[in-house]
């Protein structure tokens, strides 16, 4: 009778030290997970400084902002001006949004006066304007000088969630900047600049593409997460602590 009571009133001794023990590292784990949202917090709060600094800086000549790119690999949001032609054959299009239309944004290659290209996002087209044929106008001869945000190239794809780019509809998911560059006609052996730059609002003629599509929205909800993180910390400890000061039955 004595033994049946015991172990109906409680654990035995191996299975609370079982217990514990795994608490413990759930412990752990979420105390780690907390201190990297922290981590975190501080990366993106810097990259958020950076940012906002560079959007607001003058415009560098392209001379500048390629030296920093051979420094740091990191020119994001980095103003600049360049001068050049536009090869409006090469057009690539990006499948994208811009308040609410479906479209693509329009990235054509622009010859310096060194030979070399660039490859600019000119801005957003409406999906049935993708055809430059229904938008001539736009299509800017001679030379031309844009200014705008240089952007980073992307190592890879972003996400396996992300449609493959299909070169032979000229339809990109994704900013593949070589493949891009060597699918836009360029005479063989170009070189091209190691980013991309985004144009800015200057209106083109007729209307479209239409400029200064960048956007500059990064969530940053790294706080949240690691008062959540340290919040079910603290809240396992406490069932920890009760569990301990509950002597274990012996069966």
């Amino acid at each position: 009778m004595s033994e049946a009571t015991g172990s109906a009133a409680g654990p035995s001794r191996p299975r609370s030290l079982l217990l514990l023990g795994l608490g413990l590292v759930l412990f752990a784990i979420l105390l780690g997970l907390g201190t990297w949202q922290v981590q975190r917090l501080h990366w993106k709060e810097g990259l958020l400084e950076t940012i906002d600094r560079r959007t607001h800086a003058a415009p560098l000549p392209l001379a500048d902002v390629e030296k920093e790119f051979a420094a740091s690999h990191d020119v994001d949001y980095t103003p600049v001006t360049v001068t050049g032609t536009f090869l409006h054959q090469g057009e690539r299009h990006f499948f994208s949004t811009w308040e609410g239309d479906t479209g693509f944004n329009v990235y054509t290659p622009l010859q310096l006066d060194d030979g070399r290209f660039v490859l600019v996002n000119r801005g957003f087209v409406p999906y049935d304007l993708k055809d430059p044929a229904k938008r001539q106008q736009g299509e800017i001869a001679g030379k031309v000088t844009v200014t705008g945000l240089a952007r980073n190239p992307l190592p890879g794809k972003p996400s396996m969630m992300l449609p493959d780019n299909d070169v032979a509809k000229n339809i990109f998911y994704w900013k593949d900047r070589d493949v891009m560059a060597s699918s836009a006609g360029l005479p063989a052996g170009a070189a091209l600049v190691p980013f991309f730059i985004d144009a800015d609002k200057t209106p083109n003629p007729g209307g479209l593409p239409v400029g200064g599509v960048t956007i500059i929205d990064l969530p940053n909800n790294h706080l949240q997460y690691a008062v959540t993180w340290y919040g079910l910390a603290a809240a396992l400890a406490a069932v920890l602590i009760v569990r301990l000061r509950r002597p274990a039955k012996v069966g």
